[in-house]
């Protein structure tokens, strides 16, 4: 397993292979059928999709790429999971339509949970366990409504407030961070984050055989390891990429928004009691903000990339926070997954100085296979 910096990707060994093996370097305007090979299912999906979708399965399933795939032969249909997924993903969309009105209402995770086989029988409950208040259904029901939610605007403005003010965060443009990733296992990995505002951020992971590199210049992202060329980064990252960089300038984080809503019971952070704000834009899904009750800091984000079989989540949690040119920044977040989690430990960061605009230049493409 590979593991980049930031939110933006935590591939599977399979999503290196495919790339390196031959596809056309752009997805860009592809369907799924026109840029990879034997697809049977997922015909007309962009193909940008396939892989968060095939994360998806991994990740509700609890299982890697071998388990369907056969290891760098991904078109071969030689294991038996291959096609019993296809039939799965075809039941899927068929309980969707036929039940929901075309929602994606019912998801492998539905059923699976973690685990390669569904469990049919209800467990037995411990005896400790007490079965909710019949009296407060009607309270869930309200609490479930949204659009009955207050503004979450009072929390967001606390919020700036929080780290510095309009002005403090008016002041800072660029920042230099270095630190350590802190990856499963405890193994440290030397890491460099360049970010410009609003939404500009190149992460540098020092691995033993060379570079591993996650960009984004505000529109397009790219993606590159050591010994491969670099690629661009699915589209459906690209969203989730754009709030890893605006989370470093609050006020940009805060106008990405149109609507937020703020859920009326509090929730818990760790040990802390946090305010839940959820941030929606138009055509994206809801993004899950929390602040901290006694200092307003976001102590955590989650957001979701979308695929054909279901949404992909990724927790952030951010601690630390020191102020840095009269803002308080957090000197440490984890980033976390269905798939894994590995922290960012900062130990210096420096404002509004230079950041070479070469680190911003995507590498050119390799050109596509000739067989």
């Amino acid at each position: 397993m590979s593991i980049y910096v930031g939110s933006v990707v935590l591939s599977l060994v399979c999503l290196q292979v495919v790339l390196a093996q031959g596809p056309p370097p752009s997805m860009e305007g592809k369907t799924a059928v026109g840029y990879y090979k034997n697809i049977k299912v997922l015909k007309e999906i962009p193909a940008s999709e396939v892989i968060p979708s095939m994360q998806f399965i991994g990740s509700a399933l609890g299982v890697e790429c071998d388990f369907c795939h056969v290891e760098r032969q991904f078109d071969k249909d030689d294991k038996k999971p291959k096609e019993f997924a296809r039939e799965m993903m075809k039941m899927q969309f068929a309980i969707n339509k036929n039940n929901f009105n075309g929602e994606r209402a019912v998801t492998c995770n539905s059923c699976h949970r973690g685990t390669t086989h569904p469990e049919a029988i209800p467990a037995v409950a411990q005896a400790s366990v007490q079965p909710a208040s019949m009296g407060h259904e009607a309270e869930h029901e309200a609490e479930m409504d949204q659009s009955k939610w207050p503004s979450g605007a009072p929390v967001l403005a606390k919020y700036l407030e929080a780290v510095g003010g309009k002005a403090a965060l008016g002041r800072i443009n660029a920042r230099v961070e270095k630190g350590s990733a802190i990856m499963p296992g405890g193994r440290d990995v030397p890491v460099d984050i360049y970010t410009k505002r609003p939404d500009v951020r190149v992460s540098v992971m020092h691995m033993q055989g060379g570079d591993s590199v996650t960009a984004f210049d505000g529109k397009a992202g790219w993606l590159a390891s050591p010994n491969r060329p670099a690629r661009e980064m699915p589209a459906s990252d690209r969203r989730a990429a754009q709030l890893d960089a605006a989370a470093f300038y609050p006020e940009q984080l805060v106008q990405m928004f149109s609507d937020v809503k703020l859920q009326p019971r509090p929730e818990k952070v760790g040990d802390q009691s946090a305010s839940l704000v959820v941030a929606t834009a138009k055509g994206e899904p809801p993004v899950k903000l929390y602040f901290a009750a006694n200092t307003g800091l976001l102590v955590r984000m989650v957001h979701y990339g979308d695929s054909a079989l279901g949404l992909n989540p990724v927790q952030v949690d951010f601690a630390d926070y020191r102020d840095v040119g009269g803002v308080k920044t957090p000197y440490r977040w984890t980033i976390a997954r269905p798939s894994g989690a590995f922290t960012i430990q900062l130990s210096e960061v420096q404002t509004n100085v230079p950041i070479d605009d070469k680190l911003l230049v995507k590498p050119a493409a390799a050109p596509p296979p000739t067989h």
